[in-house]
């Protein structure tokens, strides 16, 4: 049996990839030279930021490690880091059936954000050091939020009103880090979003340059601070984006791993409901696309698989991504899993009906819009997807997971693809069935209609296709959705027109589908669909099979 604590020799009987480098060494260049930073210390760092570190490291093209840090649950470094030496396994769950697992070995330093303590001045320390080069966070989109109609968020208040010294909020933490960084010397640094949404890296500067600014007016900074940050020569928020599908650790994974001699298989359940443990589960394709926006210089990222773009292409990369090629099949594919009460996104997409739904959905409708990256071929993207990472059985992913958000995932999944028809008019654009306007889309309909009648229901429970009843993804939306569908329920045989007057609020919101989709053929597509499929139980599969016939 071997632990993460163990000298790499006992590895020699595991089956695991090993670094090439001194990790004692590393550790104390690192204490010297800090040249990278990620704040986010969840599942996605370590199967994507920090097996990126240890490449770099095992080719010599760094001495140093990454530091990661975390400020949502500090918990996970004391429970996922330190007992394990800041080592983790990274096992790789391959569409043939095969595993590949690596020690990673690269991060050299783990720091919990709960107070300014000694922990903070350690972070703080790293942040003065003039060889720090970037900082990567994986935050989550909803970690970027300060205000709400322009007052600070509940958890925010506290720390506008105390300042910088009290800053314990990802956003107000990084701030408060970077205002070190320009009393020590106004060093420059690149701060990278890899969270998984379009123009992250505007977000994140907005947000960071909107701390700075509450603290400006309370007269805890001033003007040159302000100034120091929105000079992208000294502070740059490049964009990125990122793609690895990245399961909460597995169970299965987890015995599997216990059976071949790896002990450190215990699955870590903090306080704050994070799940983590010594090891992470992911598939084998990733991508990492980052715009070469580095004001203090960078390592060779490419060497190690990051693909380092100008703006536009990382723009279209990212929305070939999100709004086509991956993340609206996502959520399709989720909406209907957990109508037909699939449990793993594999069971998903095998079964035919839902194979032709994010067919059409990707080649049919989605593709016509796309703006090639050129770093890649969007078909041969979308292919991987539906043809080898959605369907691995190995990824222990589910419906459930994906559909976590969806209102908030809507806008941008489906809403970009809407508003490109929109403006394309009559005239449509050139797809491989001639030239498409709104009223040719069916797949996108389709998926909108599946949501709404799963949210059929009340309390944050829905309604299968069989009639029983389930309890839906977290989503701050659900119960004002509820709230426009209470007057619709499962075989109660609604007319036409009371499920279009039901969803017309819905339909209206621009929030949602970025237009008023009322009074335009996916209106009535919609409530069509949404009729069907509320009628009675089990009419999923004939409504899918007549819509894509």
């Amino acid at each position: 049996m071997v632990h993460l604590t163990d000298d790499l020799t006992a590895f020699k009987s595991f089956d695991a990839a090993l670094p090439a480098f001194d990790v004692t060494a590393m550790r104390a260049h690192t204490a010297e030279h800090p040249y990278w930073v990620h704040f986010g210390a969840g599942n996605l760092f370590r199967a994507v930021h920090a097996p990126i570190a240890q490449t770099l490291l095992n080719e010599g093209e760094v001495a140093s490690g990454v530091i990661v840090a975390e400020t949502f649950d500090a918990d996970i470094i004391d429970e996922a880091y330190k007992p394990y030496d800041n080592k983790s396994l990274n096992v790789v769950l391959k569409s043939d059936g095969s595993i590949e697992n690596t020690l990673v070995a690269s991060v050299a330093e783990a720091f919990g954000v709960r107070a300014h303590d000694a922990e903070w001045d350690g972070l703080a320390a790293v942040f003065r050091n003039p060889e720090l080069q970037f900082v990567t966070v994986t935050i989550t989109e909803k970690g970027y939020a300060v205000t709400r109609d322009g007052a600070p968020l509940p958890w925010i208040a506290p720390e506008v009103e105390g300042g910088p010294d009290t800053a314990v909020s990802a956003m107000g933490a990084i701030t408060a880090l970077l205002l070190e960084r320009f009393k020590a010397g106004a060093y420059p640094i690149a701060m990278v979003s890899t969270d998984n949404f379009s123009q992250n890296g505007d977000r994140f500067g907005a947000a960071i340059r909107e701390f700075a600014a509450l603290w400006a007016a309370k007269g805890f900074v001033g003007q040159d601070f302000l100034d120091y940050l929105a000079d992208d020569t000294k502070v740059s928020f490049p964009l990125s984006m990122i793609d690895r599908i990245t399961p909460n650790p597995a169970q299965s994974v987890a015995d599997m791993l216990g059976e071949a001699g790896f002990e450190d298989n215990q699955i870590i359940h903090t306080a704050k409901r994070t799940n983590i443990a010594p090891f992470s589960n992911t598939e084998e394709t990733w991508y990492l696309v980052i715009e070469d926006k580095f004001p203090n210089g960078r390592p060779a990222l490419e060497k190690a698989g990051v693909y380092v773009a100008d703006r536009d292409t990382v723009n279209d990369a990212d929305e070939m991504k999100v709004t086509t090629c991956l993340n609206p099949l996502h959520t399709a594919l989720a909406t209907y899993g957990m109508l037909l009460g699939y449990l793993s996104m594999s069971e998903t997409i095998a079964d035919p009906d839902l194979t032709k739904l994010v067919e059409r959905l990707g080649y049919v409708e989605g593709l016509p819009v796309v703006t090639d990256p050129k770093i890649f071929s969007p078909k041969e993207f979308l292919r991987q997807v539906i043809e080898v990472r959605v369907p691995n059985p190995n990824i222990p992913d589910t419906p459930a997971r994906i559909s976590t958000d969806t209102s908030q995932k809507i806008p941008v999944r489906y809403g970009v693809t809407l508003s490109k028809y929109f403006a394309a008019g009559d005239a449509g654009v050139a797809g491989p069935e001639g030239q498409q306007t709104l009223d040719d889309l069916v797949a996108i309909p389709l998926v909108i209609a599946g949501w709404l009648r799963l949210l059929i229901g009340t309390d944050c429970k829905g309604t299968r296709d069989d009639g029983t009843e389930v309890t839906l993804s977290p989503d701050p939306r659900i119960s004002e959705m509820q709230e426009h569908l209470k007057g619709l329920s499962v075989g109660s045989h609604c007319s036409n027109a009371a499920v279009k007057a039901a969803i017309a609020p819905i339909l209206s919101d621009t929030t949602l589908f970025g237009n008023d989709l009322t009074n335009t053929p996916l209106s009535t597509k919609i409530a069509d669909y949404l009729t069907r499929l509320a009628d009675s139980t089990n009419t999923a599969h004939a409504v899918l099979k007549d819509a894509l016939k």
